[in-house]
């Protein structure tokens, strides 16, 4: 899912880009859901959806105060679901998958010279450097100046 969102936003209109997302969506969750037989749940597959819709289209990821309270009342539904969709179809707990995006969206903004690694931290939605360079490290398993210097052009 990450290719559908690296064209400029002016290329597709927001309802386009959201039936492309939807579409895309329901593909991932075909698969995910007929992996080791999981149950096919409508109220999943709905939570599933807005999860993605939230941190692909809105990037709520951003907000350094993103918690799963919080999250879950952007997505309509109670922690304890939102919980055990993201463990089960994701295959990590919430702060992984918020930390995935955030590092994700920090490789962007490394590979566009935007920032410097010492400066993303905040634009990523972490609240402190620390954070960003312990979550960036589990993650990509180099430190952000080892990225920026050897791998930003090879997009790994």
């Amino acid at each position: 899912m990450d290719a559908l969102f690296r064209l400029p936003n002016n290329d597709l209109s927001a309802a386009l880009q959201k039936d492309k997302l939807f579409k895309e969506v329901e593909q991932q969750w075909n698969t995910v859901s007929s992996e080791e037989g999981n149950s096919r749940r409508k109220v999943d597959y709905e939570i599933y959806k807005s999860i993605v819709y939230n941190l692909e289209v809105r990037k709520v990821f951003l907000d350094p105060k993103l918690s799963l309270v919080k999250f879950s009342s952007i997505v309509g539904t109670n922690t304890t679901y939102l919980s055990n969709v993201v463990n089960h179809y994701f295959k990590c707990n919430f702060k992984h998958l918020l930390n995935k995006y955030r590092i994700g969206y920090a490789k962007q903004l490394i590979s566009n010279e935007v920032h410097s690694p010492n400066e993303l931290y905040k634009p990523c939605g972490f609240s402190s450097r620390s954070a960003f360079y312990a979550a960036f490290k589990k993650i990509m398993r180099v430190s952000p100046l080892y990225y920026q210097k050897y791998y930003k052009d090879k997009q790994i």
